[in-house]
């Protein structure tokens, strides 16, 4: 039986005293001190924004080096230690909840620790020792939390977007594909669940994949909101403590080291103050959610039945629906892309809250924005990823079922309107839905048009384009 070995210690002291931290860690007293404060959700960083705030630590040495005010070994470590964060190592030493108060000091103070850590070790020295390297006098030379966070939050939501845009874009193309395979489908067409005029399915589809393309320009747009960033305005916007030479320097070589499109905000107050592009950000992310969750009801009830409902189309079954009704199958991909948006909307309410509480020269709730938007955003892309694979891609149409419901239905009345006015139309109607009689037997019983004209007027491919149904007809009885 292997024998049980005890945890070992360091001791680390900050403004509010000294305090064990495990010797193998490489966070220090501030991040344990805010990982006992704020267990909020149980969850650890999003692995994205630990990337960004490595990729800043090391654009901030990179420049502090350049200017003079870091020491070429200690800026070398430095990156070098981020080099290895963004190769995946260290993660999970970032041990503070993405809930947290205090503007995402603890958050910041964590990325500092562990990097200044790993340089110590680099250098030949013992965790702990910050004489060799140190995290605010060093790491965090030139930043504050202030435009480090904010930064780091952009440059996350700029990357998941990119992932969303990616899969919004597949979807697109497979609705596209199903709009071409559908498009000699003739189905009935319905306003507020009731009958309506004749539609092709292939034409509903094409509606979806038009909405969808709407979903992927706003991405664009979200995704340029995020570029503009306020690193260099440290505390409140004014730059203190950033040399003029660090201030031009930063945004470019951070854009360098990150490989993305990054520009320094025109004003850093405002930037600083201001938390509206993620409200942007969130508004774009929960309109595509909605659209998503309109077409997953779409087919949730065009699929519905399969005996007792619309049964027009076919979605592929994915797993037993019941564990009591045998062969039941649900139309589970539809419904996780309706609960996903249900969450996306809810995430944009807390958003927006969060943003609006900002106060003065600075928004403390940055944690809860960035929570919220990155699970929205990579729900999303999940929710998306599956509905492509799981369900559009596999769906089927029921042609015989889609072109009978047509013809039974009062709802092509409408196409007669202009030949025998909608009053005469209205009553035609109102017998057919009474005595279950089809419109067709109605019209010739009445002597209204002959068989050969009511045909033409009551093709369900006429009636699915722009014009009027037998206008020839039409014409005729005017002259």
């Amino acid at each position: 039986m292997a024998e049980h070995k005890e945890t070992e210690y360091r001791v680390e002291h900050d403004s509010i005293g000294s305090k064990e931290v495990p010797e193998d860690v490489y966070y220090g007293v501030q991040s344990l001190r805010a990982a006992e404060n704020f267990h909020i959700t149980g969850l650890t960083m999003h692995p994205e924004i630990i990337n960004s705030l490595a990729c800043i630590k090391k654009a901030a040495a990179i420049t502090n080096c350049e200017i003079g005010l870091l020491e070429k070994k200690k800026a070398s470590a430095i990156v070098k230690a981020c080099d290895e964060i963004l190769a995946g190592r260290f993660y999970r030493d970032f041990i503070v909840d993405p809930i947290q108060g205090g503007a995402g000091t603890s958050l910041n103070m964590n990325a500092n620790e562990v990097i200044a850590n790993r340089a110590i070790e680099l250098l030949g020295g013992q965790k702990g020792d910050y004489s060799i390297i140190n995290p605010n006098d060093d790491v965090n030379c030139g930043q504050s939390t202030n435009d480090v966070i904010p930064t780091a939050g952009k440059m996350t939501s700029l990357r998941l977007l990119k992932r969303l845009k990616s899969q919004l874009l597949r979807l697109h193309s497979a609705l596209c594909a199903k709009a071409e395979e559908f498009n000699h489908v003739i189905k009935m067409g319905r306003t507020q669940l009731q009958d309506a005029v004749p539609i092709r399915l292939g034409q509903e589809f094409k509606a979806y994949s038009v909405a969808v393309l709407r979903d992927i320009r706003r991405m664009d747009k979200a995704m340029e909101e995020m570029c503009t960033v306020n690193l260099g305005g440290t505390a409140v916007g004014t730059g203190i403590n950033a040399d003029e030479a660090y201030l031009r320097r930063i945004v470019p070589n951070l854009a360098e080291v990150s490989d993305m499109e990054l520009v320094q905000a025109f004003d850093l107050i405002d930037a600083t103050q201001n938390l509206d592009s993620f409200v942007s950000v969130s508004g774009a992310v929960k309109a595509c959610a909605v659209t998503l969750s309109k077409i997953a009801n779409d087919l949730r009830l065009m699929s519905s039945g399969p005996r007792a409902g619309f049964n027009e189309i076919n979605l592929p079954a994915r797993q037993n629906g019941s564990s009591i009704m045998p062969g039941k199958v649900n139309p589970v991909i539809p419904e996780v892309v309706n609960q996903v948006a249900f969450n996306i909307i809810g995430n944009d309410v807390t958003i927006t809250m969060a943003a609006e509480a900002g106060q003065l020269e600075l928004n403390a709730f940055e944690p809860i924005i960035f929570y919220c938007i990155f699970q929205s955003i990579d729900t999303l892309t999940f929710a998306v990823q599956t509905f492509v694979d799981n369900c559009v891609t596999g769906i089927t149409a029921n042609e015989d079922r889609c072109r009978a419901l047509v013809e039974n239905s009062v709802g092509i009345i409408t196409a007669l309107c202009p030949h025998v006015g909608y009053e005469k139309a209205a009553d035609i109607a109102k017998k057919a839905i009474r005595t279950g009689a089809p419109v067709r037997s109605l019209i010739l019983q009445e002597h209204l048009l002959d068989e050969k004209k009511l045909d033409e007027i009551l093709d369900p491919v006429t009636m699915t384009e722009p014009g009027i149904s037998g206008r020839e007809l039409l014409h005729r009885v005017e002259k």
